[in-house]
């Protein structure tokens, strides 16, 4: 007939004094028939004396603060990330990317054709010229160059981190 939540919040209501007459009538009859009514009203009643005996928390120790913040100095904090971030990477990780923009934008701008004077249109962007063959200006001298660029600036930059490492450790 009722479900098990069904005969919870009756009893609990019961129990808080919320129920109406009807309800308190009802549920005093079912707890002197029913078992199961019994059982949970039983168990219940005795979580609800449990409760209201252990009227007082404990409190913890005056110094109880003090303690945790004791045990916390004791050990070491991580230093700031400013400390282990070094900017010049940053700095030239992000000027490695405003060049190539700066790259690429110059080469787009190349590639528009200003051959139509006195017109107001847009000038003709010139989309065959990007159909044509790359390899006179791609051969493999121009790429080891460029990847020999960067081999020269990535150790360089590697340098500038090393020796900045080994000048805060001595100052240390």
């Amino acid at each position: 007939m009722y479900t098990q939540d069904q005969i919870e919040q009756h009893i609990w209501d019961y129990i808080d004094g919320l129920s109406t007459p009807a309800e308190k009538l009802m549920v005093e009859q079912l707890l002197q028939t029913d078992q199961q009514w019994i059982a949970v009203f039983n168990s219940l009643k005795g979580f609800n004396e449990m409760i209201d005996s252990a009227d007082t928390i404990e409190q913890p120790s005056l110094r109880f603060t003090k303690n945790v913040m004791e045990e916390v100095a004791k050990y070491k904090v991580a230093p700031p990330t400013k400390s282990y971030i070094n900017k010049k990477i940053i700095q030239g990780i992000a000027a490695f990317f405003i060049l190539s923009i700066v790259g690429f934008v110059v080469y787009g701008i190349s590639l528009i054709d200003f051959s139509a004077p006195g017109t107001t249109q847009i000038p003709n962007v010139g989309m065959g010229k990007l159909n044509q063959d790359w390899s006179k200006y791609l051969n493999s001298t121009v790429l080891n160059v460029f990847l020999l660029l960067d081999v020269v600036a990535g150790l360089m930059i590697l340098d500038r981190y090393l020796r900045r490492k080994k000048e805060t450790n001595a100052q240390a």
